[in-house]
């Protein structure tokens, strides 16, 4: 019988031989991942057996690149994998962790949940606790805070998640609220914003999330950016990255002069209206480009004027500005697509 497919998507790869990050199709089964180089390729370009193997997860070894897992096998080879965002990473390592697990029992793939490396106590679920700091209404608000001449827009102290623990019932103390808050900061759900809590972050053998008003800090997909004092015209060019992010993730892009299909990281942000993409394989933090959304048309569609058959197929949608720019983009799945064109079409209508 086939392997059982569990999961597929993008993800982006670091080169087993040279440092080098590109964007892959991986698809995973009871028994390994499965790598092409796009989503259309009948054979696939490399295979990860998983039995035997262990997965490290978050893999802190590559700077900037905050969201990275990786998969040693038995032969003692490694493999490093990066996701877009911190909940498609989290989706990943918990059903890789639970094909490992199966595997290693002998047992079929069943989803449930599973625990984290890290010792918290059993009733603890950081994803879940993540989902709601970042509650709109009842989470922590992010803000726009002044240290050492620089502006750090959409973050928040140490101090205030510890705060927040306690008063959400989450805590029982402080020393409590600060062992879950190090929990969130060493799987990669808060990041360290400024030199302080940089210091906490990287600086022992075990990361520390600091307890004080002057240590900064940021949801790890979240709309932070850092800035000097600077003119007029920045802050009017910054103003596009100032909304929520509503929705991010990879898509395939039509390129606009050479028509080619590249993977792109997209964020969706509302107020002001912007779809910014970026390339996931570098670590740079300014996009390629933006599109920005009031008044756009966005549609589904069969097929694209000027892309070859062999290129793309399926799953396929049309973003059209109110300057009548086109851009035509491919999801992963046709549930996928509809969650997309459903989210455009409402930061379209009530972003500014």
């Amino acid at each position: 019988m086939e392997p059982e497919q569990i999961r597929e998507g993008y993800l982006v790869k670091k080169g087993t031989l040279l440092n080098t990050w590109k964007a892959v199709w991986v698809i995973l089964s009871e028994d390994g991942l499965e790598m092409y180089k796009k989503k259309t390729d009948r054979s696939p370009k490399g295979m990860i057996p998983l039995k035997g193997a262990t997965l490290t997860s978050p893999c802190q070894d590559y700077g900037k690149r905050t969201l990275v897992f990786k998969i040693s096998t038995e032969k003692k080879q490694e493999h490093v994998f990066q996701a877009s965002h911190v909940e498609e990473r989290e989706m990943w390592v918990k059903d890789i962790r639970r094909a490992l697990s199966c595997l290693k029992a002998g047992k079929n793939f069943a989803r449930r949940s599973t625990r984290r490396s890290i010792r918290l106590p059993d009733t603890v679920n950081l994803s879940e606790l993540y989902s709601l700091m970042k509650d709109q209404e009842d989470g922590i608000k992010e803000l726009k805070l002044e240290q050492e001449s620089k502006v750090y827009n959409h973050c928040f102290t140490g101090a205030t998640v510890v705060d927040w623990l306690i008063s959400k019932d989450k805590a029982r103390n402080r020393p409590e609220a600060l062992m879950l808050a190090t929990g969130l900061l060493s799987e990669g759900f808060l990041q360290p914003a400024g030199d302080m809590s940089k210091e906490g972050a990287h600086g022992a053998e075990q990361a520390v999330l600091l307890d004080q008003n002057h240590a900064l800090y940021y949801f790890a997909d979240s709309g932070f950016f850092c800035e000097g004092y600077s003119s007029d015209e920045d802050v009017l060019l910054k103003e596009e990255f100032r909304g929520n992010i509503i929705k991010q993730g990879c898509l395939l892009k039509q390129g606009h002069r050479r028509k080619n299909w590249k993977v792109r990281k997209f964020i969706l942000r509302d107020d002001p209206a912007f779809l910014h993409y970026y390339d996931p394989t570098k670590e740079e933090e300014d996009p390629l480009g933006s599109i920005h959304l009031r008044s756009c048309v966005v549609t589904a569609v069969d097929f694209v004027p000027d892309a070859k058959k062999y290129d793309v197929e399926g799953d396929l949608f049309e973003i059209i500005t109110s300057e009548e720019t086109h851009y035509y983009l491919q999801a992963a799945t046709s549930e996928e697509r509809k969650d997309w064109i459903r989210a455009i079409q409402t930061v379209a209508k009530s972003g500014k």
